[in-house]
Parts: structure tokens; sequence; C-alpha cells
């Protein structure tokens, strides 16, 4: 497998690291609520004891996990610790990691994050361990993860990203399922759905929100062979202008402001009716297997995300592999982390299906991952098309690895645009020229 090499790693992170390497004790906040204290080694059962770190939620498929691991290994018990996939959370996960707290496996959830851990000495190289093939278990996409052609976790789970849309609608005005669209074509939809008497055609989730400019950009680069930003690439004034335009002109998407200032539940308002389409990813079915929360009578079909580029052949999606779980480098017990990490890799994860997130182990039956995924309520959403959107489609598919930095640089920019406050080719300038000085900055 090639090796990869990724883009240096934030001083600041690296810096934050070896200053809490020095605190002594720490602060233990998020720590298990019932801690073992003492050693790892518990005098009385003489049971090693491990804690993973995660970011979803204990009550929707990670307590089911380490309960049924337990049952069953009684020598090694486990205990999850949930911190908050954000910027603080974060920031706890690595303050226990420095400082030594109980972390014996904890969860990743983008290549920046496995980079700066990696820096900071705490992420186990999984090159010792070679009673597991993680390229032949989980395919090409796993490399995806790699660092300097090392290991430095397992991806587990595998990333899908869609639209979901409203199947009855879809047959109320004639709408196909599509397999594969434009953004044009998905323009056209919304517009329909609109007609057909919803608030709006589409609403999106802010996470995949920008993902059609990595698309591009992931297949053109996102720098052009002169070494300078590509962030000026045709597509990226493409897709502006097509938003600015379904928000403004067609009405048929929430204006972006409203929806950043108002922090708009855009899930429950697909699962409530008012959007006939959402742009998300799997951890939509956490909500939509939710009928005491989100009650809904229609039935949800599946479709890819749009693409910008006019030939398919061209288009690469966003997917792969996520939840890349690592080994604490300083664990006292990382055999016994492997040996959970393995189980969890190869199955124990089954339990995590019912919140959306799919094993991506070939060891893994399909269509026991979509049973699992939709439980008791399958007879409410349209398996072929969500076979199609999980398994089906083979378009190639990316992680995203663009810098956090200028995720939030491009950000702060195509929002002045969405409120007003800059043209387009205002916003693609600044854009490409905040790019390009940091690339400067990086050489």
């Amino acid at each position: 497998m090639k090796s990869k090499k990724r883009m240096p790693v934030l001083l600041a992170a690296t810096m934050l690291f070896g200053l809490l390497a020095g605190c002594g004790g720490g602060n233990k906040e998020g720590s298990p609520a019932n801690p073992a204290s003492g050693s790892k080694q518990e005098s009385a059962g003489k049971s090693i004891k491990l804690t993973m770190w995660g970011g979803v939620p204990p009550e929707t498929g990670p307590q089911a996990v380490v309960d049924a691991w337990n049952a069953e290994h009684p020598d090694i018990q486990v205990e999850y610790v949930r911190f908050v996939n954000d910027d603080d959370g974060n920031l706890k996960l690595d303050t226990a990691l420095a400082t030594g707290q109980d972390v014996d496996l904890f969860v990743n959830y983008t290549l920046t994050q496995v980079e700066k851990r990696v820096n900071a000495g705490v992420a186990l190289d999984l090159s010792e361990f070679t009673d597991y093939n993680i390229d032949e278990k989980m395919g090409s996409d796993a490399a995806e993860w790699k660092i300097e052609d090392k290991y430095y976790g397992v991806p587990t789970k595998k990333n899908v990203f869609f639209f979901a849309l409203n199947k009855d609608a879809l047959e109320q005005t004639g709408l196909e399922v599509p397999k594969a669209w434009t953004w044009d074509e998905a323009r056209q939809y919304a517009k329909t759905l609109k007609e057909a008497g919803f608030q709006y055609g589409l609403v999106q989730h802010l996470e995949p929100f920008v993902d059609p400019i990595d698309s591009v950009l992931v297949k053109e680069g996102y720098v052009k062979e002169d070494g300078s930003s590509n962030l000026d690439h045709p597509l990226v004034t493409t897709w502006l202008e097509t938003m600015n335009a379904m928000m403004k002109e067609d009405e048929t998407t929430p204006p972006l402001g409203e929806q950043l200032t108002s922090k708009m539940p855009v899930e429950n308002m697909f699962l409530g009716g008012e959007s006939a389409m959402i742009n998300i990813g799997e951890w939509l079915i956490r909500s939509s297997n939710n009928m005491k929360d989100f009650p809904r009578d229609f039935k949800i079909a599946f479709a890819p995300v749009p693409r910008l580029s006019a030939d398919e052949e061209d288009f690469i999606g966003r997917g792969g592999l996520g939840d890349l779980i690592s080994i604490n480098a300083n664990s006292k017990n990382k055999e016994a982390a492997w040996e959970f990490l393995k189980w969890y890799a190869d199955g124990g994860m089954a339990p995590m299906a019912a919140g959306g997130r799919l094993p991506a182990s070939n060891a893994v039956d399909q269509t026991t991952a979509i049973t699992n995924l939709l439980g008791e309520h399958e007879d409410t959403y349209d398996k072929e098309s969500l076979e199609y959107v999980l398994y089906g489609d083979k378009t190639p598919t990316f992680v995203r690895s663009f810098p956090q930095e200028m995720v939030d640089m491009r950000a702060q920019e195509y929002e002045k645009f969405f409120l007003d406050n800059q043209t387009v080719q205002q916003t693609v300038q600044a854009m490409t020229k905040r790019h390009n000085d940091w690339l400067k900055q990086q050489k």
C-alpha cells in the first residue's frame, strides 16, 4: 500500500501536548463516573480494567457494546467514557492523554486529530501486532488513515453521506429516486417538491454542506501544479452560485444565515414533513428510527449526493471509512486493548448500527448490518435505495483531509457571501488569497 504523507500538524496543538505532559495529576473531568481505584489491575478478581473514550452517547450503542464484551470476558472489563466530538471535547481527550489519565482506547473522527496525537506520541503504532490485517479486513479505503504508511488505529465504520428523500412525496410528484444526478437536477427536484406544499424542498446538515467543493478539489487538487491555491476552480463558483440561488431566488432551501443563527434542527424538519429532502449522513437513522420523538408517516428513500461536475466519471464523493480507534501508546494494557479492538471491529460493534454506524469489516455480513441498522422499522424505509447508497454505488470516495484551519477559513468567507456581505468574485478571491498565504507559511 502506498505511503501517505499528511500535512504538518499545527504547532500549537503539539505544544499543548508538550505543556500538558509536564503537569502532574491533571484534571479528572471526563473520567469515568466510577473510575477504578488504584492501579488498573483489580486486586480482588485480577481482571484488567480498560477505559475507552468515544464521542457517541453511550445509550445509542457504545454501552451495549461494552456490556456484551464484559459479559463474555470477565478477565478484561471495559468502561466507556463519552466526550463530545467538538473542539472542547477533543481538547478534554487530549488533556487526558497528555496527563496520564485512564485512557486505553480512544476514537478519532478526523485525520488531523490522528496526526496530532501521533506527533504527541500517544497513538500506538499497530504494526507491532501481526495477527490482524487491516487492509484485508477493511479494504482499500482503510489506507486513507495511514500516516507514513503505518496504522495508528483501526478504521471501524463505513462512512456514508446521502440525500434522504420523502418517497411518498416523490411518488406524488412523479419524481424517481435518483441513482446518479447533478446539483442542477437536485435544484429542480427541490422546486417541484416545494410547489407540492413543502416549506422547503431541501435542507442540509452543516457537516456535509461544503462537501461539493471538496469533491471537486480532492479530484483536481487543492493546490495547482505551480503550488498556488486551487480554490478559484470554476466549480467552486458554480457551487456558491447554485446554493445562493436556491436560498434566495427559489426559496427552496433555508438561507444559511437563518440556519446558523437559529441553529435550525434540519433533521426534525425533514422527519416532521417540513422538508422533502435532506443532505446528511448515516447518523440520520438514529433519529429516523426514533418514532417516539420523531414520528413520521412516510417512507424514506435514499440517493447519492449530487455532483457538480457534468461528467459522472469525474465524480468522487465523500465517504470512505471512519471512527478510527487507537490504543494509547502509554496504556499499561496494550495487549488487552488490542484483543478488544479486534473483537469490536469484526462485529462486536453491531449495537452501534442502530445509531447509524455500519461496521467496515468484511467479517460482518451486509444483510445483517442493514437489519441491525433498521431494526423494527425496516418497512418504513425504501431498502432497495438504501442498499444502493450503502453497498451498490461504486463511485470513488474520499475522506476530507483539508486542514481544519482552512476549512474554518473557507466557511468564514462563504458565509459572508451568503449573507450578502461580499460578491461571489470577492469570496473566491478572498478564499484563494488566504489559502495562498497559508501555503507560504508551510514552506
